[in-house]
Order: C-alpha cells, then structure tokens, then sequence
C-alpha cells in the first residue's frame, strides 16, 4: 500500500496465505470500560476492516490486547472480556473468549475453532512478561495458540518494546496489518507533505512521555500550542504557580531546554509562536468534581488545581488554528471527562469540525473519543483520527517504532 509516493516499508497481511492457519492478531483494545461496559470504542472499530479480511481468508483469528496498567496482575476491571460483546456486534457473529492469553484454556479453545471464527483472548498485561519483552513469554503465547502467523495491527502500541510487539517477532513469520499501514502512511504523508501553516496542539497528562517528542514538534510546527498537564512544567519554569495540578518533577531540565530551542526557531515573537495558557480553569479545592472558576495564570493559589484553560487562552488556541494547513492535536486541553473541564478540547474540536479546509489529524484514543463525541459526524468532520498517541509522536519526531522494525521485509 502506497500513499503518494510513500510505500510501507515492511511485509503486509496481503502478501502471505492465512487460509485455514491460524492466525495470531495483534490489536489495540486498550479502551474505557467504566462498570463492564466499553464506552469508548473507536480502536475496536478500527481494527474490523482486518478481522474481516481475516475472516473472508478462511483464518482462525486468534486475537490479543493489552488493557490498562495491571502491572503483571489479575485485574477484574481490566478485563477485556467487555470488548468481546462490542467484536461480536460489531461483526455479527460470536466472539469467543477466554480468561487468559497463555496455558491449556488457550490451546482448549483453539483446538475448537472453526475457520472463520474469531476468539479474544485475556489482557497480555496481567502478565509481567509482556511488557518485559521477555521470550519466554513470546513463546508461550505462540505454543498456546499454535499460530502460523504473527499480525501486528495495533498502531497505538508500535512504540512500545514488549513481548507482543517485539519478541515475538522471533517465533513467528510477522508482517503488518492494513490499520497499521494506514495509519503509518497517513503521518508519515503529514510529517514530509504538510499543508502550511503546521500547528500543533499537546496536552494530556502523560509529560514525560510527550516531552522529549516536543523538540521534533516544534522543529516541524508554524505554531504550538500547549494545554493539559504538559503545559504546567511550562508555566512554572516561566514562574507561575500552578498549586496543587499535576505536574512533573524529573523534566525541568528538559522544558529549560526546549525554551532555549523555542526561542532560538522564534525569535523574539516566540511566546506567540509557542502559545501557553494565559488564564486556566481551576478547581478552588482541587478537587476534579468542583465548580469551574477561571483566574489568570498567575492567580493560582496553593490548593487550586488546573483542569482546564481559560476562556482568553481558548479564544487564542482556536484563532490559531484557524489559519492552520495542517492541525496535529494529541491530548486534550483538560480533564474533558469532567463537563465543567471540557471547554477548551470541545470549542478546540468544533473549530476543527467547522473548517473542514484544515487537513486535521487527531492522536490518541483519549482525544479520539473526545473529538467524536463533540463532532455531530461522530468524527467523519476530522480528516483523520489516528490510535495511536504516543506512536504517532514517537513517527512524527522520526524514532523507531520496534512493533514495525521488527516485521518482516
């Protein structure tokens, strides 16, 4: 598969013979499950054009998932047992599934499976040896299967070093699935072909994650935007007191470094170029649930917490966009589960929705699941929603990604 002049690198799901194989797919259903039921489920949809293929090849698929961070434990609210109803009405067919991904209710199972037939298996994480990329482990879920085929197809974990990505790779013939080859061609087509003005929006929670992939950023972006827990170690280093928000004590010297960076790119127009919040919405008690009040950022007392921005700074985020080519957002703006937090992502996601002009890619499942309950097209307004958020980031600033380097050529 080809887009433009961009040709995916490695072996594809189309170039090798699942007919009456066994076939071991890798998905991400790492999805919300509040009270046993998904509510939020854009991976899943996702990934049916593959298990359809799969299925209309004759294979028996064997489907695997990591859920959550249970940390290598048992976990009953980290089952992904939930998504199994969601497959099966999505598909129109039964989904089986069963507790574990290793050991003789495994192999049970699959010795029944008809071709054609799709089977879930347990979250890869209630053991600790998948996200030690351990071998062992590898080979356990392979002889538990008894897979001809390795299928990577889950995007938003293709970053990651673990065993359901990488090891695995050793005991398998392993090639791409097509959600992966999309996904892989459309931001490296965003990366290299970008409509100018590039703005770039980060937030979400994840700070240490998302920093070191901000230099490539701002290296690539027109403008940047920050909201979010990621802009709060931001806000201190230019002195202002963020009170009790989350934030990051191990990544001083890196956002020091990144102004040093921002500011050689902008020169001195650099605090339009690199927009932080000007004003955020605050919680007086730091608690989630409470009222929304907005301050400038440099009323902020010790017991408030931050979990949105403000109005001024929303009206700038939205202005900025506007002129954009191209809009990469991954994180949202707040904590936009919470109604009273959601004003900047929603306004963020309505401008988008309404300049259809604006080629805007959407990174996350958090900011997936956002965007679309916002948009009236149930995210068809957005030109695309990738499921991948540190993945994407980890592609735009030009690292590895292991789950795709480790396929076969």
């Amino acid at each position: 598969m080809a887009v433009g002049q961009l040709t995916f690198p490695k072996k594809i799901l189309a170039e090798v013979d699942v007919e009456r194989k066994v076939v071991l797919l890798r998905t991400d259903y790492n999805v919300p499950i509040k009270a046993g039921k998904v509510t939020g489920d854009h991976r899943i949809y996702a990934s049916l054009p593959t298990l359809r293929k799969l299925i209309e090849r004759k294979a028996k698929v064997v489907v695997i998932s990591h859920l959550g961070r249970p940390h290598g434990a048992i976990d009953p609210a980290l089952s992904l047992k939930p998504v199994a109803k969601v497959l099966a009405d999505y598909l129109g067919q039964p989904v089986s599934f069963v507790s574990d991904c290793v050991g003789d209710k495994v192999r049970l199972a699959v010795k029944k499976m008809s071709v054609g037939e799709v089977l879930l298996l347990e979250n890869l994480r209630f053991h600790a040896g998948e996200e030690a990329d351990d071998a062992d482990f590898a080979r356990q879920l392979v002889k538990s299967s008894g897979a001809r085929v390795f299928v990577q197809d889950a995007y938003g974990t293709v970053h990651r070093k673990h065993a359901s990505t990488a090891a695995i790779t050793d005991f398998l013939p392993s090639v791409a699935g097509p959600l992966v080859v999309e996904e892989w061609l459309k931001i490296q087509n965003v990366v290299q072909n970008p409509n100018r003005p590039l703005v770039s929006v980060l937030g979400g929670a994840k700070i240490a994650d998302k920093l070191p992939l901000l230099e490539k950023l701002i290296k690539l972006s027109d403008k940047v935007i920050l909201g979010g827990a990621v802009a709060n170690n931001f806000l201190m280093a230019e002195g202002f007191s963020v009170g009790a928000s989350l934030w990051d004590t191990e990544v001083d010297e890196l956002v020091n470094k990144i102004i040093v960076q921002v500011r050689a790119k902008f020169g001195s127009v650099w605090k339009q170029k690199f927009i932080l919040p000007v004003d955020v919405a605050i919680s007086k008690n730091g608690n989630p649930d409470g009222a929304r009040h907005v301050v400038t950022r440099g009323d902020v007392k010790p017991n408030n917490a931050i979990f949105d921005i403000g109005t001024k700074s929303i009206n700038r985020a939205t202005e900025a966009v506007k002129s954009a080519g191209t809009v990469i957002w991954n994180g949202t703006l707040g904590l936009s589960d919470k109604l009273n937090y959601a004003y900047g992502s929603s306004r963020l996601a309505l401008t988008l929705a309404d300049n259809p002009q604006i080629y805007s890619l959407i990174c996350g499942g958090d900011t997936v699941d956002m965007v679309r309950k916002w948009d009236v097209l149930n995210g068809g307004s957005f030109s695309y929603l990738s499921t991948g958020g540190g993945a994407a980031l980890t592609q735009i600033a030009g690292q590895k990604l292991p789950g795709i380097e480790s396929l076969l050529s």
